[in-house]
Formats: structure tokens, C-alpha cells, sequence
């Protein structure tokens, strides 16, 4: 089924928009003297006339004047740069802590008008259901929130537990859905190497429909394995740290996602794939992936990446081009966004300068959306389901339930999770740990806290102990429901009694993320909606996440964002040491290991 995100399909519209164009039929909106950002020559054209009609556009050049009748609305751009409306090729909107109604409000008065969002932190928790709840909320904005459906519920089959599951037939399901363009980050790469069935018929039914499966090939190997993977049909990935990795994606043809989210903060780094590089740059796209409300609030969305990309050294053309017209070629969509052009959907934005990115005005399909950073229409308020607010299902929890009992009293050698501030993969660090009262416990001088996974959503008892290091804090305790990808309760801290009542605080709040410090709760997100989103305004959950951020520096952490790299702890499909409910997994061989380092 063809996909249905612009307002008219362009079959019922041809005939308006040959008259408009011609001007034996009026325009519903002109736009007048803009500086038009063509990304499909990367020329800027001064003194350009836009005219459209029906949600789309009929007429691109220098004089409109035919165009406008007696109820045409017309705008004077006053030179303004008149750029097609921002796409973020992948992101997770879960992540933003928002419901997809917030999430809108927040993004399209910084230019977003699209996203090709991956629902698969609620599908982890709510099985398709929880997709369908993503859908129907976005559907009540203006903001085109195109569906990649999940691909890997669980992550890695095997590895953890989750709440839903998505299979073959589910996926083949979804692709016969016309709101769904492709299938979501293919994680389970090791599957596809390795030929697995379950892997491949999921990315087989997504290839009969014809539409874009999107990837996620997180090791730094560019050679058989890199050529297997796109080989399997997955058209780009946005788990590029390195700039040789994006270039090498680029040369065989994959879309390489250049990811600048709220903690993973890569452009630095890979966008020297186009800047050193005489390369052409249509395979390169701009992408968040994970966004937090105060980011959004404070620093933007897809203009805070124009921003960077531009610190970094990028033409600002060639930075729009990688929210636009890149990104619409990626999903085959270019046919109906990204670029100002006749018949495409009228989504655009204008730019009072291409340095700091000023949004002055938003367009979707013709209409005013957003103007000066305020929305200019309001956005209907809805209604939460019963059934996806009631998810964490765990007992209160005891301080002893986080015990680690040591094999002897003689010093251990044990593995550590070592994670890296603003960056994605994490590293096996070994350290000796003392046991203490028979336990071993962790070691702030070392930077060694405890950490642990409980089993969240079926009820099954299940928990993953294990040690991390890397986050600086001299004690207290941190906890979150938004654990990727399963979002089990996930716990890390420097004492057992600080680290049940941060699991208890979210237990009674049905989820979220919490700071505690010698028995206080210091900061504290509630997020009942599937224990991964709130249902506040953009404006309070920024204000939540803020005061969250200044509990963790009250506790002595300086990482960025580090509620998202303590949120990655579990992510079993990512090198080196990951640690799920089902306990510590080497994602280098993927096989159960033990954190005891003396044992096999």
C-alpha cells in the first residue's frame, strides 16, 4: 500500500496544480520574494515565488503574481532562505520523555515536519499495540510521523526479556499499513551474519513491500561483515562513530546517519567523512536518534544539527540537503518531500539566516504551523489508554535484594561495564574488588558502582547483577525504566539501601527516572505511560529533566546526558559488556559471561 503522509495524494490533485501553476486557477498560498534553498542543484535562487494548492506545491519561480486570486494568502518572505521542511531520518520519540502530541509541539517550531520515527522502546514494553498508540496520538498533529516498524522486539533474542515481541508475521502485517514506509534499526546483526531465518524473513517481508529497511551496524568491521549486511537490503545506518566507518557505508551505497542526540554526540567525529573527504554527499544524513526534552526546548531539534554541522565545517546548503532531500531519497519518499519543487508536499520552512538557523515560519502541506518559535495553531489535548499505564510490575523491592555475594574473602577480579561519556559503545574494564561481609560492594574511589536489572513486565523475578564504571559519583543511587531496549528496572549505585529506594520511587510512579542520595530522592521524572514517557507539557518535562540533570552533577557525575548512557547498560546488541535482566552478555561473541573474571 502506498504510504499516505501528505494531505492530497498527488493522483487527485495533478489537475489543480497544472491550472495553478498556469494561473487559470488560484493558489491557496504564495510565498513572495524568499531566497530559495534548492537542494536539488545546492544553488541558493534570490527573489523565488512558491505557489500551492491542495497541500502541495504548483508553481516555483520567479514571479507568482498569476497565482493569487482573492482568497490566496500570500506571504512576504523579505528575502527569508525558503528551505523544504526538516526530516529526521531516525529517532525514537519515546526517548524525548513525551507523547508523540508533545513531542510535535516541541520540534515544529524549530522546522521539523517529519520524522521517520522507530517506536521500538514501546513495542519492547507494549508489544504493536503500543505502536498503534504511537500512531493514532501522532496522527492528531500536524507533524508527518512516518512508522519504521520495530524490528527487533527483543533487541537480541535470547539475551533479555521483554514485554512484546515482533515477528515476520507482524512486520508483514505492518507493511501492508500505509502509514508504515520501512522497518525500523535492524539491531540483530549478528543475526543477519549468521543467516538466522527469524532475522532475515523479518527484513524479507519489509523487501516484498518494496519499502526502506533501516539498519544499525554498531562494530567497527568494514569489510565481509559491512558487505553482508547491505547486502541482506538494508539501506542505511546510523551507528557511525568513527568517520571511517560512515565513509566506508557511503562507498557501498549505504545512507550513512550522522547521529548528534542529546548524549551521542558523534557529528564531531564522522561528519570528517564529507569535510576531509572529496566525496559526494548525497548518502550522508543528519539524525538525532535520542532527543531529551530540555534539549529540545533549549537547543532545538533538526536546526540545532544545522548548527553543528555548520560549526563543524559544512556548507550550510549541503547541511540542509542532509535533512531534506537526502533523507526523503533514503525512504524512497522523494517523490513527495524534500525539496521545493512542483508536486511535492508544500512542507517548508524559512530561515532568517543560514549560519544560527532562525525559524521564522513552518509549512505543512501548505498550511502555517509554527511561526517566530511558537506554534500558530493549537494541538488538540488527548487521552492515554488505561492499559499502557500500568507496566512496572514489581513488588517493592529490599536493599538485600541487591546483594552480590562474594565466592570468598580473598580480593576478586571482576568484569566492569566502562562507559564513555556522549558516546554509544562502552568498554570491559577489569577490577579488583575486596569483598565486604561476604559481598562484594561497590567502590566509588574506583569509580565502581553496582548496578542491576530487574525483570519488569511479566512478573517473572528475573534480575542481572553486575559493576559498571565511568560515572564519577562518589555515592547515591540513579534508577530508570527507560533501559534499552527491554526497559527492565535498571538500577546502579554505591549503596543497596540508596539504590532500593531509587527502584521503589519508580515502582510506585509506574516508571521514570530518579537521583537518590543518603536516603533523599533528589530528582525525580515520572514516566507512567509505559514507564518511558510523561504526560506533561514540553515546557514542564524539560523543566523535570533539567532538575534531573542537576541532581545527577549534585552527586558528582559530569557526563552529558547521562541518564542515556546509564540507559544503555542493557543494550545487548552493542560491544563490549552489556548487562540484562538475564545477566552480563559479551556483545563481542555474543555469549552469556560471568562478571567474576576467574570463571569461563
Amino acid at each position: 500500500m502506498q504510504n499516505v503522509y501528505c494531505r492530497t495524494p498527488l493522483w487527485e490533485a495533478t489537475r489543480t496544480l497544472a491550472a495553478v501553476a498556469q494561473g487559470s486557477a488560484p493558489a491557496e498560498l504564495v510565498i513572495r520574494n524568499a531566497t530559495l534553498v534548492n537542494v536539488c542543484t545546492g544553488e541558493l535562487q534570490e527573489h523565488t515565488d512558491v505557489a500551492c494548492a491542495m497541500g502541495r506545491i504548483a508553481y516555483v519561480g520567479p514571479d507568482a503574481s498569476h497565482c493569487i486570486g482573492p482568497d490566496t494568502g500570500v506571504t512576504d518572505a523579505g528575502g527569508a532562505y525558503l528551505a523544504p521542511g526538516l526530516l529526521d531520518g531516525h529517532i525514537h520519540i519515546e526517548s524525548s520523555m513525551m507523547t508523540p502530541r508533545n513531542f510535535a509541539r516541541a520540534v515544529l517550531p524549530h522546522g521539523t515536519t517529519g520524522v521517520y520515527h522507530d517506536p521500538h522502546e514501546i513495542c519492547n514494553v507494549l508489544g504493536p499495540r503500543g505502536v498503534e498508540f504511537m500512531m493514532e496520538d501522532a496522527a492528531a498533529t500536524p507533524l508527518k510521523a512516518m512508522l519504521t516498524m520495530p524490528s527487533c522486539v527483543p533487541a537480541v533474542p535470547g539475551f533479555e526479556d521483554t514485554g512484546g515481541f515482533v515477528g515476520p508475521a507482524e512486520v508483514a502485517a505492518s507493511m501492508a499499513d500505509g502509514r508504515t514506509v520501512g522497518l525500523g534499526e535492524m539491531m540483530n546483526y549478528p543475526g543477519i551474519l549468521s543467516g538466522s531465518d527469524h532475522a532475515h524473513d523479518i527484513v524479507g517481508e519489509t523487501l516484498k513491500a518494496g519499502k526502506t529497511v533501516t539498519g544499525h551496524y554498531s562494530v567497527p568491521e568494514t569489510d565481509r561483515g559491512l558487505n553482508a549486511y547491505i547486502a541482506s537490503g538494508i539501506r542505511c545506518c546510523h551507528e557511525s562513530t568513527r568517520a571511517e566507518d560512515a565513509l566506508a557505508k557511503m562507498r557501498l551505497g549505504m545512507y550513512a546517519m550522522l547521529r548528534e542526540g542529546s548524549g551521542w554526540r558523534d557529528l564531531h567525529e564522522v561528519i570528517r567523512s564529507v569535510t576531509e573527504h572529496r566525496v559526494d554527499r548525497r548518502f550522508a544524513v543528519l539524525i538525532t536518534d535520542d532527543a531529551h526534552p530540555h534539549t529540545l526546548m533549549e537547543e532545538g531539534h533538526l536546526d540545532r544539527l544545522l548548527r553543528r554541522a555548520v560549526q563543524e565545517g559544512l556548507d550550510p546548503v549541503s547541511a540542509i540537503q542532509m535533512v531534506t532531500i537526502n533523507c526523503a531519497q533514503c525512504f524512497q519518499m522523494d517523490h513527495e518531500l524534500g525539496s521545493v519543487t512542483p508536486g511535492k508536499c508544500a512542507d517548508m520552512v524559512l530561515f532568517a539566516d543560514l549560519k544560527d538557523f532562525v525559524v521564522q515560519k513552518v509549512f505543512v502541506d501548505g498550511v502555517l504551523v509554527a511561526r517566530d518559535g511558537a506554534l500558530a495553531a493549537p494541538i488538540p489535548e488527548g487521552d492515554c489508554p488505561d492499559w499502557a499505564r500500568s507496566t512496572v510490575r514489581l513488588s517493592p523491592v529490599k536493599p538485600e535484594d541487591f546483594r552480590f555475594a562474594a565466592p570468598s574473602d580473598a580480593p576478586q577480579r571482576v568484569r566492569a561495564i566502562g562507559v564513555m561519556g556522549g558516546k554509544v559503545p562502552d568498554v570491559e574494564r577489569i577490577v579488583t574488588l575486596t569483598p565486604r561481609d561476604g559481598a562484594l560492594e561497590a567502590d566509588p574511589a574506583q569509580d565502581i558502582l553496582k548496578a542491576v536489572v530487574f525483570e519488569r513486565h511479566k512478573g517473572t523475578g528475573t534480575r542481572g547483577m553486575g559493576f559498571v564504571h565511568g560515572f564519577g559519583i562518589s555515592g547515591g543511587a540513579m534508577a530508570s525504566t527507560v533501559a534499552h531496549d527491554a526497559h527492565n528496572l535498571l538500577v546502579v549505585g554505591s549503596n543497596d539501601a540508596d539504590m532500593a529506594l531509587a527502584a521503589n520511587t519508580l515502582i510506585a510512579s509506574q516508571g521514570g527516572m530518579c537521583v537518590v542520595k543518603d536516603g533523599k530522592v533528589l530528582g525525580h521524572i515520572p514516566l507512567p505511560i509505559a514507564g518511558l514517557m510523561g504526560e506533561g507539557a514540553p515546557e514542564e518535562m524539560a523543566a523535570l529533566a533539567d532538575a534531573l540533570g542537576r541532581a545527577w552533577t549534585g552527586i558528582g557525575c559530569t557526563l552529558p546526558s547521562p541518564f542515556m548512557t546509564m540507559a544503555l547498560i542493557p543494550l545487548a546488541c552493542i560491544p563490549d559488556l552489556r548487562l540484562t535482566n538475564r545477566g552480563l552478555v559479551d556483545c563481542r561473541t555474543y555469549t552469556m559471561t560471568s562478571v567474576l573474571a576467574d570463571e569461563t
